[in-house]
């Protein structure tokens, strides 16, 4: 499942289980302070996730940074998704072993070893409820899809046996319509990858109309008209990015706009390393 739906909120599960296991953490520091009289470990995991995060993403855009210097701006848009999880979990616990090294910080140890080891817990519990109650597709879903000229494929059909990227799209979606050029520019360089442009629950011409008017030039745009790819994948949010690879299976996913180096990092988990 890529995102929760709360009303007409779509909301990307990676962030609502950080939130939640991060509530875990910050009330185990609180029960602890509170009940044990134990110091406050919850500043220390403050600590810990901003160094973190601020290294997480470093060391992403230090990994991409060819991409990252031809729109140096887009470092700031972290909305790319764009983070290296061990590089910031490393950096977290080192954090952690370097504020409490002195003998004075001793009694801070056991705290925040509670804390960390309870956020820790509930995400791994959360992900794995999560995954019991969403099967992740083997291969490519069979889709009935409609070409812009109302003839019907799928995505089998489309794949040809090569790796594919599937973007889930609508003209109403500003962060649909904003990485459109990085997806049309990825699709002219890869010709060993297959785009496909899968407008949700639009009819031709409103397609038509908005690929018309912003002057970008697709291949393989389909009508998915009653969003079943994004059912099938477990998302109601747009943008929705699927990499599948060249046997149908499902490798990654990416909600929300992707950038120039999250694509990379997204395409180099499909295609053989040369």
């Amino acid at each position: 499942m890529l995102s929760l739906q709360i009303g007409h909120l779509a909301l990307p599960t990676g962030l609502v289980l950080l939130f939640f296991s991060l509530c875990v953490a910050y009330g185990a520091a609180w029960w602890l302070r509170r009940y044990r009289q134990l110091p406050d470990a919850g500043p220390l995991v403050s600590d810990m996730l901003i160094a973190g995060l601020l290294a997480a993403r470093l060391a992403f855009v230090l990994r991409w940074h060819e991409q990252y210097l031809a729109a140096p701006w887009s470092i700031l848009n972290i909305r790319d998704g764009g983070f290296l999880a061990p590089a910031g979990i490393a950096a977290a616990l080192a954090i952690a072993a370097w504020r409490c090294r002195r003998p004075a910080m001793a009694a801070m140890r056991r705290p925040l070893v509670i804390s960390v080891a309870s956020g820790a817990l509930a995400w791994g519990v959360l992900s794995a409820g999560m995954g019991l109650a969403y099967d992740k597709p083997a291969a490519l879903p069979a889709v009935a899809l409609q070409a812009l000229d109302g003839a019907p494929t799928t995505l089998a059909a489309l794949a040809g046996g090569k790796p594919m990227v599937v973007n889930l799209w609508a003209s109403w979606c500003p962060p649909c319509r904003r990485e459109m050029p990085v997806l049309a520019a990825a699709q002219q360089a890869r010709a060993d990858i297959v785009f496909v442009y899968a407008n949700q629950r639009e009819d031709a011409a409103a397609a038509s109309a908005f690929l018309d008017k912003s002057g970008v030039t697709l291949r393989n745009v389909v009508l998915d008209s009653e969003a079943a790819l994004g059912k099938a994948a477990g998302s109601s949010a747009l943008p929705t990015t699927l990499f599948y690879d060249a046997q149908g299976r499902l490798v990654d996913t990416h909600l929300g706009e992707l950038s120039d180096a999250s694509l990379a990092s997204k395409l180099q988990k499909i295609t053989p390393v040369p």
